[in-house]
């Protein structure tokens, strides 16, 4: 096999850059709508079961477009769904504003901005397991989730101070930019003997070019990676999805503490980079690369669980949001863990093991609407339930992670 790219991270920087541009946008898009339902819930007179219907809908159609994303990547090249990924969710993006007046078509919306993103992520990590080198790929990642918290943090800082219509249309638009500048960019490289693979920066040890599907399941490396997905995903849905709604309604933010909710995608994004230069600088000083995985992970669920806990007991704006950030911050830390792994046990299949990972983790997201919701009624209007629950799944995903994981490649 021939292999085209280079192992030095200078060589790959533009597909890795162009990647982490489009997590910008596909993260800037996500969290739009649950500033902007502020405001809309006021003019449209939604109900708040109606906002956590809003809010969920783009985990339905991320959860039901995931694994085909990761099955298209290595069956049509990563560059063409790449591109169908993000015009899916720019143009989704666009019309939101055009038809929020109507609630089913909004709905509809929001379940194709989810099929777009859903298709995203799996191929961003199939052309990373391609691409980028083994020591190189927690800062690869690094970025990659950086890039999404800075794109969270645009929308946090921006939306309300601005028409909510206005940052629809600039992401939509920057998205459809951005697939002008892909398409001509990037190159894929096929393998000269088969054509039809696309070809590695490092060989994995064994290429299979059939694999039952039960292999994605029967492993336990693997499920310890989908359970910490799983676990950091809860957390994760809810901050996105009521962080703004809970300061605003329980905690009495103004229009200008609102803006407060960008520090947590601030120190996301801060500790996401840091993380992975960590990680890639402790494999070169000959750390083994499960013990790193290992490490970041723990730190990555356990801190942010504990940070949660806290979270949950404080009564003032300022206290909660440093809490909160603080939990961003580590859950960070993630992308140099459990999330780099896939590459390692399943380096010809990583887009499947990563859509099946995130199908999994988008359940959260789906639940995370209503059941905030019911809880928040049910508990007559207390919120303590709800970080509580986000908290302990940190901490329980962090022990099987620590336990069951393995950095050797299984399939």
């Amino acid at each position: 096999m021939t292999v085209r790219y280079s192992s030095t991270f200078l060589k790959i920087s533009n597909v890795v850059w162009l990647c982490c541009l489009a997590n910008f946008i596909n993260s800037a898009d996500r969290v739009i709508m649950p500033i902007a339902i502020i405001q809309m819930a006021e003019y449209f007179k939604w109900t708040l079961h109606e906002q956590g219907m809003i809010l969920s809908a783009f985990s339905v159609g991320f959860l039901s477009s995931m694994v085909i994303g990761g099955s298209a990547a290595k069956k049509y090249g990563g560059k063409f769904v790449l591109s169908l990924s993000v015009i899916l969710w720019s143009m989704s993006t666009l019309f939101t504003p055009i038809f929020a007046n109507y609630f089913y078509i909004t709905i509809f919306l929001r379940i194709l901005l989810g099929v777009g993103e859903g298709l995203g992520l799996p191929t961003i990590f199939h052309i990373f397991s391609h691409v980028v080198s083994q020591d190189e790929r927690s800062t690869a990642f690094g970025y990659l989730i950086a890039l999404g918290s800075i794109g969270q943090t645009v929308s946090a800082l921006a939306c309300p101070h601005l028409p909510w219509s206005f940052m629809f249309n600039f992401f939509g638009l920057l998205g459809i930019v951005w697939v002008f500048v892909w398409v001509i960019s990037y190159k894929e490289y096929r393998d000269p003997i088969n054509g039809d693979e696309e070809e590695f920066v490092q060989p994995p040890k064994f290429i299979g070019h059939s694999v039952h599907w039960r292999e994605f399941i029967r492993h336990w490396p693997l499920w310890a990676i989908y359970i910490a997905h799983f676990s950091m995903n809860w957390s994760n849905y809810i901050i996105m999805q009521w962080l703004p709604t809970y300061l605003s309604r329980y905690l009495g933010a103004n229009e200008t503490e609102i803006m407060y909710t960008a520090f947590p995608y601030i120190s996301n994004s801060l500790l996401g980079i840091g993380s992975g230069y960590l990680a890639d600088k402790l494999i070169r000083q000959h750390w083994s690369i499960i013990s790193v995985r290992r490490l970041m992970t723990f730190i990555g669920l356990v801190i942010p669980g504990l940070f949660l806990l806290i979270f949950s007991s404080a009564y003032n704006v300022t206290l909660s949001v440093i809490y909160i950030s603080l939990s961003m911050g580590f859950s960070a830390c993630n992308s140099a863990g459990h999330l780099c792994n896939h590459a390692e046990v399943a380096p010809n299949h990583a887009g499947i093991t990563f859509a099946i990972s995130n199908t999994l983790a988008t359940i959260p997201g789906i639940l995370a609407g209503p059941l905030t919701a019911e809880l928040v009624i049910k508990s007559g209007g207390r919120w303590f339930p709800v970080f509580t629950i986000a908290g302990v799944m940190n901490i329980v995903g962090a022990v099987i992670y620590v336990s069951q994981s393995s950095a050797t490649q299984i399939i």
